[in-house]
């Protein structure tokens, strides 16, 4: 079975074709990053309009990667939420003008589940059941996966997502948009303990997360550095506030895989490219003896590949799950957990 996915969740259009008995046969990305640079964040109203220009070329693209005809493809997956909605409007009327076109059934993938499943496409995936970190710049969330759609939410942030307090507090730092890698990077060239951040529920003896009061601890600590602060101190400020986002996220999925018992960590979303965090970690596996797994760095941004797998894992399981009746909604606001089973 040919599953086509389409990725429109935000400002990265996203095509790719995944076959259930070869694998995945092509995927094409475009990122809208260019193009919100000079606004510092994603403009909606063009975001969307930017996905109506994408969608045909990179479907061409896939197809011509592939070598396979539109009529070879078997049902198509789109996101159906959460995300913009205007963006995430543009995905699925594309994906279900399409199936009516060639009369294929269509799916609606949710948008984390394809984040969450997206270390299966690696050439040694994990076994169920395991634990999931989904960190990203809207979402910070530990489950429970026993399963395609098995899903228990342990614990989620409370305000502020980490993706998005790497971004704010780049922007205070005055690094340019996507602010999270270049936090990161600059963060690479810092004096650990020069600047010493809290953090947030570290010992709140549950498995959630807040990041508003880091973000303000490091917009107090740049307002009392002189105008032209200079760069050494920029990065032992990136340093330190990255050094406590990194130090709340291990300690917590530490203490879920203590608490479950299981010895497989999954790490999904565009945070789970930070080397910081992949280092620490890395460590903390070893340490305590669990396994930890990562997406591939090209599937830890949003793309299509990881639609296209959701949704023929979920046709795997169910082929009734898709549809040709091609009216669709949908759901800027989806909590993962609301899924149901495969």
């Amino acid at each position: 079975m040919i599953v086509l996915g389409v990725e429109s969740s935000c400002d990265e259009t996203g095509l790719a074709l995944y076959d259930t008995q070869r694998g995945l046969l092509a995927h094409a990305l475009h990122s809208q990053i260019a193009m919100h640079r000079e606004y510092g964040g994603v403009v909606p109203e063009l975001a969307s309009r930017d996905h109506v220009r994408r969608t045909l070329p990179l479907l061409n693209e896939v197809m011509q990667k592939a070598a396979i005809q539109k009529h070879d493809i078997d049902a198509i997956a789109y996101t159906q939420g959460p995300g913009l909605a205007g963006a995430l409007l543009v995905g699925a009327s594309f994906a279900c003008g399409l199936g009516m076109a060639l009369n294929k059934p269509v799916l609606g993938v949710h948008h984390l589940e394809g984040h969450l499943l997206s270390p299966l496409l690696a050439s040694q995936p994990p076994e169920f059941p395991f634990i999931a970190l989904l960190v990203s710049g809207g979402h910070t969330q530990l489950m429970r996966v026993d399963g395609i759609g098995a899903y228990q939410l342990l614990g989620e942030t409370l305000d502020d997502a980490a993706g998005e307090a790497f971004d704010k507090s780049a922007k205070l730092l005055g690094l340019p948009y996507p602010g999270g890698p270049e936090i990161s990077r600059l963060a690479e060239f810092g004096n650990p303990g020069v600047f010493t951040f809290p953090r947030p529920m570290l010992h709140s003896k549950d498995l959630n997360f807040s990041f508003s009061g880091l973000k303000t601890a490091v917009l107090t600590v740049v307002k009392n550095q002189t105008a032209n602060i200079c760069e050494q101190s920029k990065a032992d400020i990136a340093r330190g506030f990255v050094d406590a986002l990194v130090d709340v996220l291990v300690a917590k999925c530490v203490t879920a895989m203590k608490e479950s018992g299981l010895k497989r960590l999954v790490i999904a979303g565009g945070v789970g490219a930070n080397r910081q965090l992949r280092a620490a970690l890395n460590a903390a596996a070893a340490k305590r003896r669990f396994q930890v797994y990562y997406p591939e760095l090209e599937f830890c941004t949003d793309n299509g590949a990881m639609i296209a797998f959701a949704g023929a894992m979920r046709l795997k399981k169910n082929p009734a799950a898709a549809t040709r009746d091609y009216g669709f909604n949908v759901r800027p606001r989806w909590p993962l957990h609301e899924l149901s089973a495969a």
